[in-house]
């Protein structure tokens, strides 16, 4: 079995519960969904969508630097939504942050988020040869 490696930087939100920020394994990295909230606090950065994500896309972008990884290495993300009806908002603040070629994407709809969250991204990126 390939070796996991935990990720851990103080730049993003600790770990709420018995999982990791991310896990290398192999030349992958794959990250815990990451909420809008602000890491000192644990408070979400405010109650509009684009703010949460925004801050979520952010988080994701510490974790993958700390893994040797960044939003330019993304292979996979995964977009959860408490009101399917925030995803133009959510897709405008993707499309900004993201770079281009985009990752392979799906988005779901579901019944609640951690803390009240509206949005919820979590990724699986490659790591950066040399």
């Amino acid at each position: 079995m390939t070796n996991r490696d935990a990720i851990h930087t103080d730049a993003a939100p600790a770990a709420a519960g018995p999982y990791s920020q991310a896990i290398r394994a192999g030349d992958l990295v794959f990250t815990a969904g990451q909420l809008g909230i602000d890491p000192a606090s644990g408070d979400l950065v405010g109650p509009e969508v684009a703010a949460q994500a925004e801050a979520a896309l952010g988080h994701l972008r510490s974790i993958l630097e700390a893994a040797g990884s960044g939003l330019d290495q993304l292979a996979k993300v995964t977009v959860f939504l408490a009101d399917i009806g925030d995803w133009p908002a959510v897709n405008e603040v993707y499309a900004r942050i993201v770079p281009e070629p985009f990752p392979a994407r799906s988005a779901f709809a579901v019944k609640d988020l951690p803390k009240g969250a509206r949005v919820e991204i979590e990724a699986i990126a490659a790591i950066r040869a040399g």
